[in-house]
């Protein structure tokens, strides 16, 4: 399968700090991938780098076939970034909101491109009320309708469901679900771990820098050491080889 993104000895300081220190992975065309860390692992920097939002100090990185240093502008035309908190203006309505992006992306007919996103993300009857009104996951649906305007092949989604209720993540899980299926990758960053266990297809595991275990969800139960009780086997869960994982590096 064609590979979507391409990541190389990545690495990336601030100040003294070392945030990423030499992280390689890769995802697949067409996947979900979620890439798991703590509160300050490195993810959303890794999600600025590879979005051309920030410049690494070294290593390397391509995006749908381009590098991300020499060919930042074709990056930008395959991608679309959905970052931890909506992105939408509060003094327009959900529709205004649509038609200015489809506008700046210089589509045709960019009142049809909204009908369409307004009746894809359940929003149609709340297309001419400002945002102030919308709740969070409405603003959410929104956000995710707004970046999938132009089409893009690649999506990433930093934290996305970040501050939800739980109803309101269950919305934004079925939307991601549905964008893979049209064939859309998601590069999902996230600190809820059923969330990956629901969605990806593929799980990365970003710890102090550097990616520690990779693999689909059964690949990474394997890492896990099997329970048994009474003959029964007790499958852990993602949490369960999250925490396992990351305590024996830390150990080491």
């Amino acid at each position: 399968m064609k590979k979507a993104i391409e990541v190389r000895e990545l690495r990336k300081s601030f100040k003294d700090t070392e945030v990423l220190k030499g992280t390689n992975f890769e995802v697949k065309q067409g996947e979900i991938f979620a890439l798991l860390g703590s509160n300050g692992a490195g993810k959303t920097t890794i999600v600025k780098i590879l979005t051309t939002l920030l410049k690494q100090d070294g290593g390397t990185a391509t995006v749908n076939g381009f590098d991300i240093l020499s060919q930042p502008d074709k990056v930008r035309q395959a991608i679309s970034l959905t970052g931890q908190f909506a992105a939408v203006d509060e003094i327009l309505t959900g529709r205004e909101n649509l038609i200015m992006i489809a506008k700046l992306r210089y589509l045709k007919n960019p009142r049809e491109v909204a009908d369409d996103l307004l009746e894809r993300f359940g929003l149609t009857d709340a297309a001419d009320r400002k945002m102030s009104t919308y709740s969070g996951g409405m603003r959410r649906r929104l956000d995710i309708a707004m970046s999938l305007i132009g089409r893009p092949q690649i999506i990433f989604l930093d934290e996305p469901t970040t501050g939800l209720d739980p109803e309101a993540r269950i919305e934004v899980w079925k939307i991601v679900k549905e964008l893979a299926d049209s064939g859309t990758t998601v590069f999902l960053t996230t600190q809820y771990l059923e969330e990956a266990e629901q969605l990806a297809d593929r799980i990365a595991i970003l710890h102090e820098g550097r990616i520690i275990a990779s693999g689909t969800l059964p690949e990474l139960k394997k890492m896990f050491p099997t329970a048994k009780v009474e003959y029964v086997e007790k499958q852990p869960s993602l949490e369960e080889i999250f925490l396992t994982i990351v305590g024996k590096k830390e150990e080491n």
